[in-house]
């Protein structure tokens, strides 16, 4: 039973700090944005058109790669997640000056 006992343990010990890492980040993304729709959708991970670079960075974390491109009205950013090869990824988002205009997810 001790092989057991450990393995379980070790299960338990990670799902306790998960469900708390999970209620802190939470907590300070609510503290962060003062608005529950919000930090719901930073929860889930979710895309949507109008999100900053700071929400998505909150999201989905910090891009692979960003392609830029800088015009005389705007600035362009192409941020690149999930590799799958060499200049291959399974998600770019398209932000024009910090928001998120459209996305390709494969």
């Amino acid at each position: 039973m001790g092989p057991l006992l450990i393995i379980v343990s070790c299960i338990v010990a990670w799902i306790v700090w998960s469900v708390h890492a999970t209620k802190k980040r939470r907590e300070m993304l609510t503290a962060k944005y003062k608005d529950a729709a919000i930090v719901e959708k930073l929860m889930q991970k979710t895309i949507w058109q109008g999100e900053s670079s700071e929400q998505l960075i909150d999201s989905l974390g910090r891009p692979l790669d960003i392609d830029t491109k800088v015009m005389k009205t705007k600035t362009k950013e192409v941020w690149k997640y999930d590799q799958r090869g060499v200049n291959r990824y399974g998600l770019r988002i398209t932000l024009e000056n910090g928001v998120i205009v459209g996305w390709d997810k494969k």
